[in-house]
């Protein structure tokens, strides 16, 4: 895991368990909506700085493309074609192999 996105879950954990006591002595000690209010916005503030980040941080990267291996699969689907198989079929079986390599991982 990324070492900035657990510092800031650690972080939005004890805000988290700050607001909830906040939440609770500030209701014991005279109800003051200002408070009250100023601390739950702090708290949901901070859930929507962990949502932000976890999901900037899970975002997959786009695989960079590698024109010599473009390059060569073509040069192997020119051989199957040349030998006699229906340009295609061979382009869809390898849009196939694609698809059930990139749901694999």
């Amino acid at each position: 895991m990324n070492t900035a996105l657990r510092v800031i879950r650690i972080l939005c954990v004890i805000v988290f368990v700050s607001g909830i006591a906040g939440l609770i002595i500030s209701s014991i000690a005279g109800n003051n909506v200002g408070v009250v209010t100023t601390i739950g916005l702090i708290t949901s503030l901070a859930a929507v700085v962990l949502l932000t980040a976890s999901t900037v941080a899970n975002r997959q990267r786009i695989d960079a493309f590698n024109d010599a291996l473009a390059e060569q699969v073509e040069g192997q689907i020119g051989a199957l074609v040349s030998s006699g198989a229906k340009e295609d079929t061979v382009r869809k079986l390898v849009r196939d192999a694609i698809n059930l390599g990139r749901s694999a991982s």
